[in-house]
């Protein structure tokens, strides 16, 4: 399986720079047996009673920080915490930085260089921790946009409230889990009218995220670890809504790999805490995702592969081509689709 088998060519100008608003009308693609164009307030029309949605709560933090070693600018992707309670972060400059320097980020906030590792990344132990690392972190740092979406004069006022979705609750995400910043309390409220249940899931979305697929062998590429929880209420509401005959639909591809990462091989999901590296590709066996809500992914990605394990890549090629076609907006904060599983 080739990195080039995922591959597509996107004019620059069907890249979206800001969202939909309100945040519903962006347009949804149904890829089926046959392509439908609907908009995302649409979304209530295509599911059925009794089915169950599964959101992802992470919140995104100011993940982005600038700092100095001596003379040198260094810039900081924080990824996630880990059990000594140093941070793994991306580095830019890494090659300037080595185990015992002190990165500078202001007069009161500043890490230590714990430990270098390949590929730009490293363990950093700050300075202050708990609720003060918090306030440092808003104090200092900013989003870590995409870098599709252009700001040149850095992130914007509305990109605090517009690069996070409605059901933000637990801190710890580097990137926005793009299919929920599509959802409104509108929205939410007329899919519990048709008896469309919601459960809550939590991925906080990584900085590997932002890293490219490098290796043309698509089986020899490392899946980077994200941090998932799923609670036993969340799994007991999504056990019970399969017995029941409701097709699970999980916002976005986030959700997607946490509740395959937390089910059996018989299909029965069970509580999870813990990270996941799973790497879904064609010829992946789903195990409890019936159809799938996302947004456009880019060409050579992890998540273009998902999708195409999910719908079938030949189909997804054609979903493309028409989104295309048809002036879809891809991305972030571009338009969605609603895939059924091949």
């Amino acid at each position: 399986m080739r990195l080039s088998d995922f591959d597509y060519h996107l004019p620059p100008e069907r890249i979206a720079t800001s969202p939909a608003r309100p945040r519903d009308s962006a347009r949804l693609l149904h890829v089926g047996e046959a392509l439908r164009d609907f908009h995302v307030r649409d979304l209530p029309s295509r599911l059925r009673p009794g089915d169950l949605v599964v959101v992802n709560d992470t919140r995104v933090i100011p993940a982005q920080l600038s700092a100095m070693r001596g003379d040198a600018h260094v810039g900081i992707t924080l990824d996630k915490p880990q059990a000594d309670g140093t941070w793994l972060v991306l580095l830019r400059n890494a090659k300037r930085v080595k185990p015992g320097d002190t990165l500078a980020i202001d007069e009161m906030f500043s890490a230590d260089v714990a430990a270098v590792h390949q590929g730009g990344t490293a363990s950093l132990r700050f300075n202050v921790e708990g609720g003060a690392f918090q306030k440092a972190l808003h104090r200092t740092g900013a989003l870590a946009l995409p870098p599709y979406i252009a700001r040149p004069e850095g992130v914007t006022p509305s990109d605090s409230d517009d690069y996070q979705t409605m059901f933000a609750e637990h801190d710890g995400a580097v990137a926005a889990p793009t299919a929920g910043l599509h959802f409104t309390p509108g929205l939410l409220d007329a899919l519990q009218a048709k008896g469309i249940g919601i459960a809550r899931v939590t991925l906080h979305v990584g900085a590997g995220t932002f890293l490219p697929v490098r290796v043309e062998n698509v089986l020899e590429h490392k899946m980077h670890a994200e941090r998932g929880f799923l609670s036993a209420a969340a799994a007991a509401l999504i056990n019970e809504t399969r017995a029941g005959g409701g097709r699970i639909i999980p916002i976005g591809t986030t959700a997607l790999r946490l509740i395959e990462s937390a089910t059996d091989a018989e299909g029965v999901i069970h509580e999870f805490a813990g990270e996941t590296d799973i790497f879904i590709i064609p010829g992946y066996k789903f195990k409890i995702a019936d159809l799938l809500f996302t947004n456009f992914h880019l060409p050579h990605s992890t998540l273009l592969m998902l999708v195409s394990a999910f719908a079938g890549t030949d189909r997804i090629r054609e979903a493309y081509r028409h989104a295309i076609g048809a002036n879809y907006r891809f991305y972030s904060y571009g338009d969605a689709c609603l895939l059924e599983r091949a």
